[in-house]
């Protein structure tokens, strides 16, 4: 198992139900792929440095998760077609 790290923006336009069920989907992507999120950090409502999507805003999360090589390229294709998150960034914790 390979230690990554995932940060994705939320519209914050969203309401609460919506960024709480898109967190819950991103980690049962995470647990249906073989993975385990082992820490969820949620910062919030931030201002962007830059407008994105004519955005100024966005719901930021950070998560801690080991899982095995295959899993990010599918966790990366399910964010890209997602309409709610902004920007995500995959990184792998174990490569030096």
């Amino acid at each position: 198992m390979t230690h990554y790290e995932i940060m994705f923006i939320l519209a914050a336009a969203l309401e609460k139900e919506q960024k709480d069920a898109m967190v819950q989907t991103v980690q049962e992507i995470i647990a249906n792929g073989g993975g385990t999120v082992t820490k969820t950090d949620i910062p919030g409502t931030k201002k962007l440095a830059y407008p994105i999507q004519k955005k100024n805003e966005g719901y930021y999360v950070i998560m801690e998760f080991e899982a095995p090589p295959d899993l990010p390229k599918e966790l990366d294709r399910r964010l890209r077609i997602s309409d709610n998150a902004i920007r995500h960034l995959i990184v792998n914790k174990d490569e030096k």
